[in-house]
């Protein structure tokens, strides 16, 4: 299959983990009101997705998570609100910040994850087993012991009780024993599994699993509070004070870490400018590689191109420098960067192995939100930058819209909790 017709699909099977019913409103009412829909993002979004929004107390949920993080606060709220759910979470994520406990109403169980040789883990959940469950909800890492112990004892003692998997499940790059352990763990919920994207599912189904216990759940951050924000937003000469030109203005946001491949993008950016072409480069964060960076920039004789930002945690203030760039370039894995950019408008490119990607690549459409260019090739990388504007000509205002649509209607809070009435309640 080529690389459009693999875009292609994902737009097409996207729609099908939505009741069909509620498409011809959310497109209808996005591209005939866009000046309503935008002065009040808030009560549009919500009055898609939540209404008719009870509480369903017909059944008892458990949620059984690795961590509370912080970035998953928005989704977890609207479970507690939404079901009659007590939740599990392990204690310490490396230097992830937890969520508030106290934002939560039902019963929160902490335990201790005991991180064992070769990626394996444990965590002690077995007795939730014992209590009065009707739904159980585990993130679906087959490198968790007690998940493989708990989901067999569940499917042998209590198989009237319903089990589902949260989780990437499938990247495509899987060895053959991977894949036989795979295939094996994946079938262990009976309920089914919900996947962060249609690229595993599509993969899981080309691998015999069965696609009616498979389901898109997508992902999302704190969109509540970044919606609030973002009514408020206004262009401001940020760049351009601080560059003195009005050069277009690449960015990313992140920790500054190998993987992510930056050097690919300051090498890209040096291309271009030996192409008689300059752009503006802001880094938004800190990281291991923020020294090597700042070598290369002056090896480079860029270093006047490059705005190394520092780390920054106020979101309005992050809300500003996304809305005011032009393109987020990601050389390496994508994840949570394309939905930050995306949410205040802002483009998106990355590479185009998928096996190598985090499933919110799945937000960039081409041409529309954002572009792939060819994995580790910085030409074709700076190439594409170079594209990208000049087909993009004074259509700034368009390709912002465009992002916040595709966030808004598939990568919230509320679409998850969309999707989680929809099939644990099936």
């Amino acid at each position: 299959m080529t690389f459009t017709s693999w875009i292609s699909v994902f737009r097409c099977d996207k729609n099908k983990e939505i009741d069909p019913k509620t498409l011809p409103t959310l497109n209808n009412e996005f591209n005939c009101n866009l000046t309503e829909r935008t002065a009040d993002h808030t009560s549009w979004i919500k009055r898609q997705f939540l209404s008719n929004h009870l509480k369903f107390t017909q059944m008892k949920v458990c949620l059984i998570y690795n961590y509370a993080q912080h970035y998953r606060a928005s989704i977890f709220k609207l479970i507690d609100q939404t079901f009659d759910c007590d939740f599990v979470f392990g204690d310490k994520m490396g230097d992830v910040k937890k969520m508030d406990y106290s934002l939560l109403q039902g019963k929160i169980t902490e335990v201790h994850t005991l991180r064992m040789p070769g990626g394996w883990n444990w965590q002690p959940i077995l007795s939730q087993l014992l209590k009065k469950y009707d739904v159980y909800i585990l993130l679906g890492e087959t490198k968790s012991l007690s998940t493989w112990v708990f989901s067999i004892i569940s499917r042998i003692l209590t198989p009237q009780k319903k089990l589902f998997f949260w989780s990437h499940a499938w990247y495509g790059k899987e060895s053959s024993i991977e894949k036989l352990i795979k295939k094996i763990f994946f079938r262990l919920p009976n309920g089914g599994v919900f996947c962060y994207g249609n690229y595993a599912r599509n993969l899981m189904i080309k691998e015999g699993f069965n696609p009616n216990k498979l389901f898109t759940i997508h992902n999302s951050l704190a969109y509540d509070e970044q919606i609030i924000i973002r009514k408020n937003l206004k262009e401001l000469p940020i760049y351009s004070n601080h560059f003195n030109n009005l050069n277009k203005n690449l960015f990313f946001i992140g920790r500054l870490t190998p993987v992510k491949k930056l050097e690919q993008l300051i090498e890209a950016v040096a291309i271009c400018r030996n192409r008689g072409i300059n752009y503006n480069v802001t880094l938004i964060g800190t990281g291991e590689k923020k020294e090597a960076l700042q070598i290369l920039t002056k090896r480079l004789n860029i270093e006047d191109r490059v705005w190394f930002y520092g780390p920054c945690y106020d979101e309005k203030e992050l809300s500003s420098l996304i809305y005011n760039a032009d393109l987020c370039v990601a050389p390496g894995n994508i994840g949570l960067t394309a939905m930050h950019s995306m949410v205040f408008g802002t483009p998106c490119i990355t590479h185009n192995d998928f096996k190598y990607q985090m499933p919110e690549f799945e937000a960039i459409i081409e041409g529309v939100t954002g572009t792939f260019f060819r994995i580790n090739d910085v030409e074709d990388l700076s190439l594409k930058i170079e594209e990208w504007f000049s087909s993009k000509e004074n259509k700034r205002e368009e390709i912002r819209l465009a992002c916040m649509k595709e966030i808004d209607e598939n990568w919230t809070p509320y679409f998850q909790i969309n999707i989680l009435k929809k099939y644990l309640n099936s």
